[in-house]
């Protein structure tokens, strides 16, 4: 009788140990389902990220929605969803709907993506300086260069608004498309146009259009004077995103505003941890951090 009376206790404390469950299974840092924004310039990497992190979690869950930076934030801003991955934090103005319901906004940057610049094959020009993309933007280029961009909502296009201190674009000189395809199928057929494309999403994207990828360059760029970056002209590969020289970079974010310590929070620290990293590192991004390799030396007997 005593044993029962001892069990019984015990198994009750068990019991109500428990975590409660969700509708989706039981929800924690790696289990559930985590509804995502993602400006598509980054999905490629997102989706890479996201296979592996299942592989190792199968019980997550993702949903992504994926779009333009000025059409998916309002879907964060009101609340929506709350985990996006943007090319930007949010603004003081942008955290105050969170702030004033005292849901913190946990921000981590996990890649360094590069904004690559692409001609035409036939273009003779292979080379510019930031100085010359700054001053099309503006409207005060003679060259005759234009930009085309692949969508008026796009981040790539606020990335170089905000780097050319304007709110209104020019009225000739920048052109806008639809989505990234019609950007590089554009300079393909059409001479002294200059496309720009996320390397990300060129990289991985860019073999779905081999018909007209292989008739585009990436250009080289020159950083303005006295910035990193201004002593020659750096194109956009892995190491010069690393080592932050080639002019046009934008950092990649996660925000997280789950409120809550569930799949958001697990998956955020996930992607700025060493199975993350390395993922972004085989992407052909800058990863946030670079992870010491260790080096073991087998002593012979």
């Amino acid at each position: 009788m005593k044993k029962l009376i001892f069990i019984l206790p015990l198994f009750l404390f068990i019991a109500c140990k428990q975590k409660p469950k969700s509708d989706d299974g039981e929800a924690s840092r790696v289990s559930g389902t985590l509804k995502l924004l993602v400006d598509e310039s980054f999905s490629s990497v997102l989706e890479d990220q996201i296979e592996v992190f299942k592989l190792d979690y199968p019980d997550a869950r993702f949903e992504l929605v994926q779009g333009n930076e000025n059409k998916i934030l309002p879907t964060f801003l009101n609340d929506s969803v709350r985990v996006a991955v943007l090319s930007r934090m949010l603004t003081a103005d942008e955290e105050k709907a969170y702030s004033k319901r005292s849901i913190p906004i946990f921000t981590s940057r996990f890649a360094i993506d590069g904004i690559a610049l692409i001609t035409g094959n036939d273009n003779p020009d292979s080379t510019i300086t930031a100085d010359e993309v700054i001053s099309i933007m503006k409207g005060t280029s003679t060259s005759g260069k234009q930009l085309v961009f692949d969508n008026a909502y796009s981040s790539t296009l606020r990335y170089f608004k905000d780097l050319s201190q304007i709110k209104e674009l020019p009225k000739s000189g920048i052109y806008t498309l639809q989505n990234n395809k019609d950007v590089i199928k554009y300079v393909a057929e059409h001479k002294n146009y200059i496309g720009v494309v996320g390397v990300n999403w060129l990289m991985k994207n860019g073999r779905d259009q081999q018909d007209f990828t292989d008739q585009v360059k990436v250009m080289g760029v020159k950083n303005t004077k006295g910035k990193k970056g201004d002593d020659t002209f750096y194109k956009p590969t892995q190491k010069n995103l690393i080592d932050g020289i080639y002019p046009f970079l934008r950092n990649v974010y996660i925000i997280n505003a789950e409120g809550k310590n569930g799949l958001g929070t697990g998956f955020a620290t996930w992607l700025t941890g060493q199975r993350g990293q390395l993922i972004v590192l085989k992407s052909g991004l800058g990863p946030n951090k670079m992870n010491p390799r260790e080096i073991n030396i087998k002593k012979e007997n």
